[in-house]
């Protein structure tokens, strides 16, 4: 069905550039970068795909099965993301809250074309109906930049609004320590919106100017007609390789210093922090029990507890949980049994969730889903939506969202100010104050 050719580049990261600016003429384009993040799990350096031969777009409703069915009948690479609000199709949940942005809850396609970088090589990875365009593609993109559909520049000094301004969002996050100190539940993971209306962008640019700041590994360059993803989250949600299944949870934020030996201090401290081990801990139990539905017994395994890496703009606490699954498990269940993510809901999962509804001011969408691929064995890669610019074209309408983790110690002033941190990266790209 796919014909792969391999070419060595010499100049690779130029190379790079040049794709992405190729792919821009295609009203379907996934580009997943790992920014050269030393990853054991990784399956490539990048990875693009574009021109979509069939595609499945739907809201929640029976929208797990669809997929299944979708990815059973394709059985080949797809290629799309997981809005937040499929947990409606999972339980008996609802998102009543305003919507901005209009993505479809479920969006994914079967590219006609995907090129994989892996250290210099290039692989085109066809499909048999343009097989042949292999040889004329890699000499439109080694030549430069195509003429782009999208004319608009990236505006300067936007101007970005609050969704939930300050004393409101010191209330909201006291009326869910309430719902903490009552016994409802243990942690949630609480967001803001940030927004800009009547506004217009250039998506590939302001993409590039937020990678640059960023370098996160699990990066997205989405774009479905005219809607964008521009994302540097440093999260993977989950990975199926053959049996063996992947989550790498985040909670725990501290911010980087230029000075090394103030970094160095800033790490330390977030490696011992207990508030912020706890938090993360909280989540590892949640993310073995959502594992625990689909793994083989006895196989779910704490790699790593509690680890810290340094990014960019912050050091994060990461958590790697793995499972063994059987042969016959059905990777699409796999999502549903542990969809949303852990770190972007809370515990219990069901009451954090229904609560988040209640006091969040936004619907979350796209916003802390999972953007990612399946391949045609069945295995599959997605990461977290967050560190995030979401913008829908037509309706001029660009939003980022950032959250924290509120526990029993939590500090309403200290976990504005970890929001403003997370934010700091977008904020800085869009130019808005």
């Amino acid at each position: 069905m796919r014909k792969t050719a391999s070419i060595t580049v010499s100049e690779i990261n130029g190379f790079k550039g040049k794709l992405l600016d190729w792919a821009q003429q295609f009203d379907e384009v996934v580009w997943l970068d790992s920014n050269g993040h030393q990853d054991r799990y990784g399956a490539f350096d990048a990875l693009l795909a574009v021109d979509g031969l069939t595609s499945l777009v739907t809201d929640v409703q029976n929208a797990f099965s669809d997929l299944k069915e979708y990815q059973e009948t394709v059985r080949d690479w797809i290629f799309g993301y997981l809005g937040y609000d499929l947990k409606n199709d999972v339980e008996q949940l609802s998102s009543e809250n305003f919507d901005g942005l209009h993505f479809p809850d479920l969006f994914f396609f079967q590219p006609k074309k995907i090129i994989r970088i892996r250290g210099n090589t290039v692989d085109f990875i066809y499909l048999n109906l343009v097989e042949d365009d292999i040889e004329d593609d890699f000499k439109a993109i080694s030549k430069g930049k195509l003429p782009r559909k999208d004319g608009v520049q990236a505006s300067d000094g936007i101007r970005i609004k609050l969704r939930t301004f300050k004393d409101d969002y010191f209330r909201r996050v006291d009326e869910m320590l309430a719902h903490i100190h009552r016994g409802d539940i243990y942690e949630a993971n609480f967001c803001q919106e940030f927004y800009a209306e009547n506004t217009e962008i250039d998506a590939l640019k302001t993409y590039r100017k937020l990678n640059s700041i960023s370098k996160a590994p699990f990066a997205v360059f989405f774009k479905f007609q005219d809607k964008f993803l521009l994302s540097a989250s440093p999260e993977r949600y989950l990975r199926k390789k053959g049996r063996k299944i992947i989550s790498q949870p985040i909670k725990g934020t501290a911010k980087r210093s230029p000075n090394p030996e103030t970094d160095a201090a800033l790490r330390s401290g977030l490696k011992k922090d207990a508030k912020e081990r706890a938090e993360n801990i909280m989540i590892v139990d949640l993310v073995r029990n959502d594992l625990s539905k689909s793994a083989v017994k006895g196989s779910v395994y704490v790699e790593e507890l509690c680890e810290v890496y340094s990014f960019e703009q912050v050091h994060q606490m990461i958590s790697t949980v793995t499972a063994e699954v059987s042969e016959k498990a059905d990777p699409v269940e796999i999502i549903r049994e542990t969809f949303p993510m852990g770190s972007m809901t809370g515990a219990p999962k069901i009451s954090a969730m229904q609560i988040i509804e209640e006091l969040e001011a936004f619907k979350r969408g796209l916003y802390s889903g999972a953007v990612g691929y399946f391949t045609p064995e069945g295995d599959f890669d997605f990461n977290v939506v967050i560190r995030s610019i979401l913008y829908n074209a037509t309706e001029k309408y660009v939003s980022y969202a950032v959250g924290s983790a509120i526990t029993a110690k939590s500090v309403p002033a200290n976990e504005y100010e970890e929001c403003l941190l997370k934010a700091k990266a977008m904020r800085e790209v869009l130019g808005g104050g």
